[in-house]
């Protein structure tokens, strides 16, 4: 199964050049001026598209919200070590985004972050042989 997440946004091109100061992968096929697309994992992807796009495909304009509104959603991933979500989140914070908490349990290191159009995002590291009910 592929997986599309479909996200409004102010500017495709201010949001094309966060996701790629983020390290994700551009695929051109799938964009052009009125939507960017990622691949983020195997058969995950990420769209990113003009609000007009968005409310052409959900058809309803209510959906969108903006930088201002708070995010009806997390995504949250995996990343290969704690080094690599701190990595991230400089990123990032460099690419203008606003970084948020830090969640440091005994079994998972966690951070938080929101795109400029407001989108949160929960990188995430599970520590090995951890015991997620302590």
């Amino acid at each position: 199964m592929s997986l599309f997440i479909t996200c409004p946004v102010e500017s495709v091109e201010r949001a094309t050049t966060f996701y790629t100061a983020l390290g994700f992968t551009l695929n051109p096929e799938m964009s052009d001026h009125n939507v960017s697309c990622f691949a983020i994992a195997p058969e995950q992807y990420l769209m990113l598209g003009t609000r007009e796009m968005y409310a052409s495909v959900g058809g309803v304009e209510s959906l969108i919200g903006g930088p201002d509104t708070p995010s009806k959603v997390t995504v949250s991933f995996d990343l290969d070590s704690r080094e690599a979500v701190d990595e991230l989140i400089e990123r990032a914070a460099a690419a203008g985004g606003r970084v948020g908490d830090i969640d440091d349990y005994p079994f998972m290191y966690q951070r938080q972050f929101d795109d400029p159009d407001g989108y949160h995002y929960s990188p995430f590291w599970m520590k090995p042989d951890a015991d997620p009910t302590a």
